[in-house]
């Protein structure tokens, strides 16, 4: 459901979410990888369970994002509500060095984790 009437309160939550960097950070990832864990989350912005955790809770608060419970993980991504003004706020933002960071240092955490995954794989299917 995206938003077809944009109305003060709403865009009050939006701008205060965009008014920290850190959230910032976690909004642009979530926005461009569209689900990630918190662990995730810590492991690119190199930030602490708390800091993380205050984070996402301030940004699920301010409904900008929804939680998905998979087995022990919970996943976080942007509300679709939210998604429209999300987007236009990074066309100004898109070559932020920061954010570019992000996603340089999720692309080698994605490529390590597959590695792993496929050496995994061969053990199991040798033995």
């Amino acid at each position: 459901m995206r938003l077809k009437n944009f109305n003060l309160a709403y865009g009050t939550q939006i701008f205060k979410s965009f008014a920290d960097e850190s959230r910032t950070r976690i909004i642009h990832l979530l926005y461009k990888k569209e689900e990630l864990c918190i662990t995730d989350l810590e492991s690119i912005l190199d930030f602490t369970q708390t800091k993380t955790s205050r984070h996402i809770t301030y940004l699920k608060n301010a409904g900008m994002v929804s939680s998905r419970k998979y087995d022990q993980w919970v996943f976080y991504s942007i509300k679709e509500e939210g998604y429209d003004m999300v987007s236009q706020i990074f066309n100004f933002l898109e070559r932020d060095p920061q954010l570019q960071k992000d996603l340089e240092v999720y692309e080698t955490m994605s490529a390590n984790r597959a590695l792993a995954k496929n050496k995994i794989e061969a053990r199991n299917y040798h033995r």
